[in-house]
């Protein structure tokens, strides 16, 4: 296989189209598509559905593009490396990471990141769908308590727990009746469970989707929330929200992952390491560091 023409097919296949990759790479519309052509012969398969507007991977081109991708990336960050002199972390790095991790803490985490490897262009967006990363080109990506993914690897960098918390002044029903709650617009939950206490019955009064939204409406005092003991950890301890307990259940893991068949790069390493380094115990105090009091 032409190792030349393998690098071309990626390079159609990473920008979605001859001309879109002829523009930013800076290489002629015709070599590439002669190149790829050539691939397509030698391997007697399509790799691309080709329309009027539209160029579309095949499924054998989609399995060819998963594999050999991350592979020629890191074939070419070894000869960056090596031309440099040495292994220091370089070029881009694409991160996906949640929502609210990245209202608390990612902007900061990445400022000091980016002084620390000044080489390394940061690149984070924040989404809570799961992602593909191959696909959607991410380096890393950061979930929550993620489902097992026989293609991803990666490690546990920070723990968080559920709480209900209200304002001093909402006094918990002593009868079980309803509670005023904010929830967040996902399931139809009738009830808080606490962890040794009896459960608390709820009437959603508001449907927010974002946590510091819930956090604020709290704050307000019109419901109870229930809420990542980080987010409410400063107005905990000033009194501004009082606690009703812990939830029961699971914990809340953050992980960071990347895929399992793709040797560990600079960069990737380098951020691990930052993470482990900025997180030493994984507890939620030390993500409710980064939330102003």
């Amino acid at each position: 296989m032409d190792l030349l023409a393998l690098a071309d097919f990626n390079l159609v296949a990473r920008h979605g189209g001859f001309g879109r990759a002829a523009r930013e790479t800076g290489r002629p519309k015709a070599t590439l598509s002669r190149r790829v052509a050539e691939l397509e012969a030698d391997l007697g398969l399509r790799l691309f559905e080709r329309g009027a507007r539209l160029l579309k991977l095949t499924q054998e081109g989609r399995a060819l593009y998963e594999r050999t991708g991350a592979l020629l990336a890191e074939i070419d960050e070894t000869a960056a490396a090596l031309a440099s002199g040495g292994d220091r972390p370089r070029g881009r790095l694409r991160i996906s990471a949640p929502l609210l991790f990245s209202q608390t803490a990612m902007g900061t985490l990445a400022a000091g990141f980016a002084r620390a490897y000044p080489d390394v262009r940061l690149e984070v967006t924040t989404e809570d769908r799961p992602v593909d990363m191959v696909e959607e080109g991410y380096d890393l990506v950061i979930r929550v308590n993620p489902d097992p993914d026989e293609n991803l690897v990666g490690r546990i960098f920070l723990r968080d727990r559920l709480v209900v918390v209200a304002a001093p002044h909402l006094a918990r029903p002593a009868d079980g009746a309803p509670v005023p709650a904010i929830v967040r617009p996902v399931g139809d939950q009738a009830t808080w469970q606490v962890a040794g206490a009896p459960d608390i019955a709820i009437d959603p009064i508001l449907r927010l989707s974002s946590l510091v939204m819930v956090r604020d409406a709290v704050r307000a005092g019109v419901g109870a929330g229930c809420l990542p003991a980080s987010v409410v950890s400063h107005d905990l301890a000033a009194g501004r929200l009082v606690r009703w307990g812990d939830v029961a259940g699971p914990e809340i893991a953050l992980w960071a992952l990347y895929p399992s068949r793709r040797l560990l790069s600079a960069r990737v390493s380098a951020f691990l390491e930052y993470l482990k380094a900025a997180f030493p115990k994984g507890t939620p105090d030390e993500l409710a560091a980064y939330l102003a009091p």
